[in-house]
């Protein structure tokens, strides 16, 4: 095997799985300090207007959609799975509007809100709550805590919560049945089976 095959297969796999950034010299990044029960975390939506999500003793909720089971999308407008994703989670976010929420973050890159409504809601039709706020590094560092993830964390990542804790959802990659997290592009059909199977819980 040549290096270009093993070249073109890396290259494959990370654009299958999922992005990271390509900055080694930069260390682990610092902790950030948890968020403890009750605390409110107040987001911006981009598109306009605001969702503040509450910590619990295991997760979040939004607060007014407490009913609703709620999905945390850590991505990155750079990100080419998150791109070829969104239309498919607008459109998922608009048919079970009444029972489920997106909750976007970018992370892993520093972009303002008017970068993210033109180049990535404008072209990749990522029409559902993406905040792009100080508080989103914060929030990811919580839920992978959460969830004892301890991979480097790649883009785009999801969990899926109900009253507050996380669900088991399907593992596309390894098939494990504890799993609670996605990584990498997700076919919408899986998750709305997911969404489904936890509304049924």
């Amino acid at each position: 095997m040549n290096w270009k095959t093993i070249l073109v297969g890396t290259l494959l796999a990370l654009g299958l799985s999922g992005c990271m950034t390509d900055k080694p010299e930069d260390g682990p990044a610092p902790r950030l300090k948890p968020y403890t029960a009750g605390e409110k975390i107040v987001l911006q939506n981009v598109h306009g207007g605001a969702k503040t999500l509450v910590r619990t003793e295991k997760g979040f909720v939004v607060e007014g959609e407490e009913e609703k089971v709620v999905m945390v999308d850590i991505f990155g407008t750079f990100c080419q799975p998150c791109k070829e994703e969104a239309p498919h989670l607008t459109d998922l976010q608009l048919r079970r509007n009444g029972e489920f929420v997106i909750i976007a973050l970018t992370h892993l890159e520093e972009v303002s809100d008017d970068y993210v409504r033109e180049n990535f809601s404008g072209q990749y039709n990522a029409y559902y709550f993406i905040s792009n706020g100080k508080d989103n590094a914060r929030i990811a560092q919580s839920v992978t805590d959460d969830i004892e993830y301890r991979s480097a964390l790649q883009v785009p990542f999801k969990v899926m919560l109900k009253g507050g804790e996380y669900q088991h959802i399907t593992d596309v990659w390894e098939k494990k049945p504890e799993n609670l997290y996605y990584i990498g592009k997700i076919d919408t059909a899986v998750i709305e089976e997911d969404l489904n199977k936890i509304l049924e819980r």
